[in-house]
């Protein structure tokens, strides 16, 4: 896992640039589906993953019939699907948004929904309050516990709006978490310590230490080196492959320039073609190979999971 070779290291599919074989993962199941309701955002956040903002439609959005077609392909193939999640751009942008969270929750799925808490879901609170479930949860972004950084990040004013859907959530008892950045040179127990008076000074029914009510994610820089992760890292590392996100999980998404969607070996990786898999759920149980920043920074190195 050395870092030299930068201008030839994920450049092969089967070799690291020291001609290593390039790990790969095999997925045996889709415990959790994502489904990428599309790019387009109220806001438009600095270094966001997948550039979201209100002009970015590179992912169009998914009706609910495109995903109603795979959350029956998970049931019907019997693929071991517990959760659907649903991510975006802001995903109560999508207009079948309330339907298709209603289908996942009617099939009994666990339900995660990756949200800003601004406007986008303030404007549906009627909706949602007649679709709360013990099986939905809404997990909302914040990029630091403070207005300043947050607002550094978010834009001027996204603060409040976002602390107003805080509140309304927890005012009426919906299932919700927050996830935030590890960018801001504080250590994760001085992060979770911060973030324990922030949930404080707002009454949140949340536990700041617990990594399931604050998730944290790895800082995704595409201009920092990082290793190739090689077959034999597995054993340097003590990490065993089945803990990597692709080896369970897919997310569907529908490009702008396609007319059907596809399925994606990753959540972080929507334009990449090396990690498009093909337009069924069933034929994409297939190896992914290890070919990319992300993979290594993010979910090996970092041990960051979406879900």
């Amino acid at each position: 896992m050395e870092l030299n070779n930068t201008k030839t290291k994920f450049s092969n599919l089967y070799k690291t640039a020291d001609g290593s074989d390039r790990a790969y993962i095999e997925a045996k199941k889709i415990k959790t589906l994502w489904f990428n309701t599309g790019t387009l955002c109220n806001i438009e956040c600095k270094n966001c993953y997948i550039e979201s903002s209100p002009k970015n439609d590179r992912l169009v959005y998914l009706t609910f019939n495109e995903v109603k077609k795979f959350i029956d392909e998970c049931i019907e193939n019997q693929l071991g699907t517990e959760e659907i999640g649903i991510t975006g751009g802001e995903p109560f942008m999508n207009k079948d948004i309330i339907q298709i969270i209603s289908y996942s929750l009617k099939n009994n799925f666990k339900t995660l929904v990756l949200s800003n808490a601004m406007k986008p879901m303030l404007n549906r609170k009627e909706a949602l309050l007649k679709i709360k479930n013990k099986d939905l949860t809404i997990r909302v972004s914040i990029d630091h516990y403070t207005k300043e950084k947050h607002e550094l990040i978010r834009g001027k004013g996204s603060y409040d709006i976002m602390l107003e859907g805080l509140n309304w959530l927890s005012e009426n008892n919906f299932n919700y978490s927050l996830a935030t950045r590890l960018l801001w040179n504080e250590s994760e127990d001085e992060l979770r310590e911060n973030f324990s008076k922030f949930i404080k000074d707002n009454n949140l029914k949340l536990d700041a230490k617990s990594k399931t009510d604050l998730v944290t994610f790895t800082e995704m820089d595409e201009n920092k080196d990082t290793p190739e992760i090689t077959t034999a890292c597995w054993g340097i590392l003590n990490k065993n492959p089945d803990e990597v996100m692709c080896s369970w999980s897919r997310m569907v998404v529908k490009k702008k320039d396609k007319l059907t969607p596809t399925v994606i070996a990753c959540t972080l990786l929507p334009y990449d073609e090396n990690f498009d898999l093909g337009e069924t759920l069933t034929n994409s149980m297939k190896k992914i190979y290890l070919n990319h920043k992300h993979c290594s920074k993010f979910c090996v190195l970092g041990g960051s999971s979406c879900s």
